[in-house]
């Protein structure tokens, strides 16, 4: 069990999990038959073992061979159902909204003989001249499948992913890497971490470098008895806070009850008003959020609140911002009872202080100066938290002056953590400009536009550029002094060109966990044919049900024309749809495809095409559905006996929704169809269908992240830092950062954000 969990990470660095030690690999050995046989079974799936691990695979038994082929199978989805509604569905059916009408009609109100027709499993009446039943593998009016095939195609694929060898050492290192990660970590990680929590104990003296990472931390040692030490992890009572609500909702951020309620109350609207169930959801939601503990969760968290270092006023200050949530967590952990106990002294001074509000907060003061216009005073406060400061950075310069504010920041940006710096240098220039629209991703996932600051509307345009441009000044300058008192490997350093591309993952978590690889949000995948496929896999391991999950494409033409190819129009200009379906059969899930044909979109002018995905029944979209898309420099097939189009040796990207999901739809692709090249994105949208997305809102999104600081200027700004020569070939170098390094989000940010 423990190797399948370690492969299951190491598959998403594009690598297997041996255990064994590099100095046991006989490198003159030739491979064993059971060997062979498992290397051609990765050909097949699009994979090939790099030459340390085909000499390192003799070492590993039969059965750990069998193990990683079974992983393999369940992580590309061999196993499933990738059957599609309509057989050979590149040729369209031909199907009509008038034969829906029809076979509405016939199933409503008439009776049997009154027309010829066909009468299939789900009871569906099919009269004849509708649908061609021939093409279909289930029932095209309520989109029911009756074929369950589980034998995808394999090895179409004409490039072949290289796995790498990965021992213990090497996941050590990357739990380390994990814990101590210094930016948040986004769904893989997270899910990453906690399978590694499960198979290594945790190491000593390990410092974590975010809050959320001790919410995962503590949930495995109280899950193991470890309450003691899980309680020497929290340095206020905002971390407790935060790991209850983790348990409660597997959410590592402090999300309101109410924002939890409403955003269920928002999924659980539908477009046809008999199927709402808005009400319902968050009713269901707000019983999910009850508290309810037993005596032992109680006495764990008062030992935990007893033991904090903080003074009772400090805390009790602290805990102001979620007060609501804490007077909640106070009565159902029956705190103010084991206060009065012998033992919890430091605890019933907490609460006393806290209820009594003989406390002042920080941000309270910081209001009071800056009603009274005591500017000085002000910043002074702002200075004492350069977190916050960083945060309300702009205001404050449009209202106390840029070159005042700036001299103030600059004063404390020192012990500012290097991932706000780089926040504030890709937020300054959208936030300055008043001509792009200001996008924000809230807690829930939903992208919002936001107005300019009102003071912007009085700076002229020369103003709001120079402000921007002083405050890229400011980050940038005090990254070089972060750059310079680290220490350096050497005296040259090889840059990738193609790291330019790539954007600093900061403040771009994402929701979706990738089983396969560890891709950057804004990532470029070049097309290597003439067809692009998306698919979508949902239902697994799900019984029998009503449960309409759509794949969807918005295509877009230079004259700023638009099309979906959707559920309701399965062809458009350069796109065809493998048909809707409305129900999962038990236990295996179901598929839909869409295949994009490039010549055809460039032809007819389109400049892009939007891949999304929704769910159409209430409720965010279903745990463990999987998007990805697949191409290959010759045509891949598509079964003429039941539709199935999936080949995992042609898969380019896929992602998989998680169990903490609060979305309702998701952009996760946008191909530029004249370079011929796709951007891995994830913008969770709302709304049932492809209709929901707003125009302009992708553009927005995508300018975003072309505007973000990239990982190759960042390099060499700590190259000029540190006094490093810059060699454009990485033999010459003592610091070589190439395109594969910057496909580990962790090792990018120890490098360009560790302290």
């Amino acid at each position: 069990m423990k190797a399948r969990l370690l492969n299951t990470v190491a598959l998403r660095y594009q690598s297997l999990y041996l255990d064994i030690d590099r100095a046991q690999i006989d490198r003159s050995a030739a491979p064993t038959p059971a060997v062979l046989i498992f290397c051609k079974f990765l050909n097949d799936c699009g994979y090939g073992a790099g030459e340390e691990l085909l000499r390192a695979l003799p070492l590993a038994g039969d059965d750990e061979l069998d193990m990683l082929t079974g992983l393999l199978g369940d992580t590309l989805g061999l196993g499933l159902n990738w059957a599609a509604l309509v057989k050979g569905w590149l040729t369209p059916t031909g199907e009509l909204a008038v034969d829906h009408v029809l076979t509405w009609l016939a199933n409503v109100f008439g009776e049997e003989g009154d027309c010829p027709g066909t009468t299939l499993p789900c009871g569906h009446f099919i009269p004849d001249g509708t649908f061609p039943l021939e093409r279909y593998t289930g029932c095209p009016f309520c989109g029911r499948p009756f074929v369950t095939d589980g034998h995808p195609f394999v090895g179409q694929g004409s490039r072949l992913k290289e796995l790498k060898l990965m021992t213990d050492a090497d996941m050590r290192r990357l739990f380390h890497g994990l814990l101590s990660s210094v930016v948040p970590l986004d769904a893989t990680q997270q899910d990453s971490l906690r399978l590694l929590l499960g198979c290594y104990p945790l190491p000593e003296g390990v410092q974590m470098g975010m809050k959320e990472t001790v919410a995962l931390v503590v949930h495995q040692l109280v899950s193991e008895g470890r309450e003691a030490e899980a309680s020497t992890l929290f340095q206020t009572p905002t971390d407790i806070l935060r790991y209850l609500w983790y348990e409660k909702t597997g959410q590592a951020q402090l999300v309101e009850p109410g924002t939890l309620v409403a955003n269920a109350r928002r999924h659980g609207r539908h477009l046809w008003s008999p199927a709402d169930q808005s009400l319902s959801a968050a009713v269901d939601m707000e019983e999910r959020l009850r508290l309810k503990y037993g005596r032992k969760e109680c006495r764990r968290v008062a030992s935990w609140l007893d033991a904090l270092p903080l003074a009772p006023d400090t805390a009790a200050g602290l805990m102001n911002a979620k007060r609501e949530m804490w007077v909640r967590m106070i009565r159902a952990l029956r705190l103010s009872e084991y206060a009065r106990r012998p033992g919890f002294e430091r605890l019933a001074a907490l609460l006393d202080v806290f209820y009594r509000g003989d406390y002042t907060t920080w941000q309270g003061l910081v209001d009071e100066a800056a009603r009274a216009g005591d500017s000085a005073r002000e910043l002074a406060l702002l200075q004492q938290r350069p977190g916050a400061f960083a945060r309300c950075l702009f205001s404050t310069m449009l209202r106390l002056g840029t070159e005042r504010t700036l001299s103030a920041f600059l004063e404390v940006s020192d012990s500012l953590p290097p991932r706000l710096l780089y926040s504030l240098g890709n937020a300054a220039e959208t936030y300055f400009d008043i001509s792009l629209p200001r996008q924000v991703r809230t807690i829930t996932g939903i992208h919002v536009f936001l107005k300019p600051h009102r003071l912007l509307a009085a700076c002229t345009p020369g103003g709001r550029l120079r402000m921007a441009e002083a405050v890229k000044s400011v980050y940038k300058e005090a990254l070089a002094r972060h750059y310079a008192r680290l220490p350096q490997a050497g005296k040259t350093m090889y840059v990738d060109p193609r790291l330019d591309d790539i954007p600093v993952a900061v403040a771009d978590r994402t929701a979706t966990v990738q089983d396969t690889s560890c891709a950057l949000l804004g990532t470029m995948f070049p097309v290597e044919g003439d067809a692009v496929r998306l698919f979508m896999q949902w239902g697994e391991g799900l019984p029998a049900q009503h449960l309409d999950m759509d794949l969807s494409c918005r295509i877009c033409f230079d004259d700023g024309k638009a099309e979906a190819c959707a559920f309701y129009r399965l062809q458009a200009t350069g796109a065809r749809h493998s048909g809707d379906i409305r129900e999962i059969p038990d236990r295996v899930g179901t598929a839909e495809y869409i295949e994009l044909q490039l010549s055809e979109l460039q032809a007819a002018k389109a400049r892009y095409v939007v891949f999304t995905c929704n769910a159409y029944s209430c409720g965010n979209l279903s745990p463990r559905l999987v998007v990805g898309w697949m191409d290959a420099d010759k045509p891949m097939r598509v079964s003429e006996r039941n539709g199935v189009a999936y080949d995992p040796s042609c898969v380019r990207h896929r992602v998989r929704i998680s169990e903490s999901n609060l979305s309702k739809g998701l952009v996760f692709g946008i191909l530029f169809v004249e370079s011929r090249e796709i951007m891995w994105l994830e913008m969770p949208i709302e709304g049932q269908t492809v209709l929901s997305l707003r125009d302009g809102a992708v553009e927005t999104f995508v300018e975003h992240f072309r505007r973000k600081i990239k990982v190759g200027e960042m390099l060499r700004l700590k190259a000029q830092a540190q006094g490093m020569t810059l060699v454009e070939r990485p033999d010459e170098a003592d610091e070589r950062y190439d395109y594969a390094w910057a496909a580990d989000p962790v090792a990018v940010a120890a490098v360009l954000l560790g302290n």
